[in-house]
């Protein structure tokens, strides 16, 4: 390489810096390398409210909006009922998300988004009928509610906050690595709360962390707004951040809500929000990982005085 030249030399001078800094920061020397999945596409289906998400029980999937839903033949992906809303992004109801298939009830994520301050609801629909029937209010929390999901005996949901600045707003809409996932009581109390790791933050930068749904291997599955992307999370044994254990990639469907099915095992459903499409997805078994171990010692003697 020529040297002498400019370009070169903003070159060399950007390996230096790198180089420094990585020193100062393991972080930045070892980047997470999580092991990579493909799932496999099996059925895609027209819908009207594929916008935001979809939610699935043994017979039906339900193709969510922003305010509207429509309930479809799981087989045929027949429209057979629709709830609508009919809200116009001032109305009470504004921007539902992610959903979950519970004891014969359809859980729904909702937030004013883009709206300031960000307030969020669970709102709860009868699956068979989609008569609205109640909703629970969080008011001003952790950010804009974007999922929830049912999981061993309690709620589980995540809080999205972006890097962006909304239309007609000054501020940054809540930064994305103050997203977070929360464990809650079976009265949305908030128990616990965790971080998402900062490449995952990074990656999903400007939006935030769109769906979650927990599988029957334990583990808890994130998406972002954009990527063709599953990212497969465990909780950490010690402190606040999750642990990413791998990606799936899922050709077609680009991020937002998901939905594991609990009546057919190894079935993952997502969406193509720009096409509307609903997606059904065989996905791989993910491998127990070797974890770098927590380094910790019991000692009676030899005590560590550093």
């Amino acid at each position: 390489m020529n040297f002498s030249h400019p370009i070169a030399r903003t070159q060399l001078c950007i390996c230096i810096l790198f180089c420094f800094f990585a020193a100062l920061n393991p972080a930045i020397a070892e980047p997470i390398n999580p092991a990579q999945y493909q799932a496999q596409r099996l059925a895609s289906f027209n819908t009207f409210d594929a916008r935001q998400a979809v939610a699935v029980d043994k017979e039906h999937f339900y193709a969510i909006h922003n305010f509207r839903i429509t309930q479809h033949d799981k087989t045929s992906g027949k429209p057979l009922l629709q709830w609508d809303g009919e809200s116009d992004q001032n109305g009470r109801l504004i921007h539902l998300d992610s959903g979950v298939v519970w004891q014969g009830k359809l859980y729904a994520a909702h937030s004013n988004y883009p709206h300031w301050p960000m307030t969020s609801s669970v709102e709860i629909w009868e699956a068979k009928t989609l008569k609205h029937l109640n909703s629970h209010s969080f008011g001003i929390q952790l950010g804009s509610f974007t999922w929830l999901d049912r999981h061993k005996g309690h709620w589980w949901g995540g809080f999205g906050n972006y890097n962006k600045v909304q239309k007609n707003q000054s501020q940054v809409y809540g930064f994305t690595h103050n997203t977070q996932v929360v464990k809650m009581d079976d009265q949305f109390n908030i128990l616990q709360k965790w971080v998402l790791p900062k490449a995952i933050s990074h990656r999903i930068a400007p939006m935030s962390n769109s769906g979650g749904s927990w599988g029957a291997d334990g583990y808890l599955y994130l998406t972002g707004h954009d990527h063709q992307e599953v990212y497969v999370m465990k909780l950490p044994r010690y402190g606040s951040e999750l642990i990413w254990v791998a990606t799936v990639f899922v050709e077609g469907m680009e991020g937002q809500g998901i939905a594991w099915d609990r009546s057919e095992k190894g079935i993952f459903w997502g969406i193509l929000k720009k096409e509307r499409k609903v997606l059904k997805f065989k996905m791989p078994t993910i491998q127990a990982q070797q974890l770098t171990a927590e380094q910790e010692t019991l000692r009676v003697r030899d005590f560590n005085k550093n």
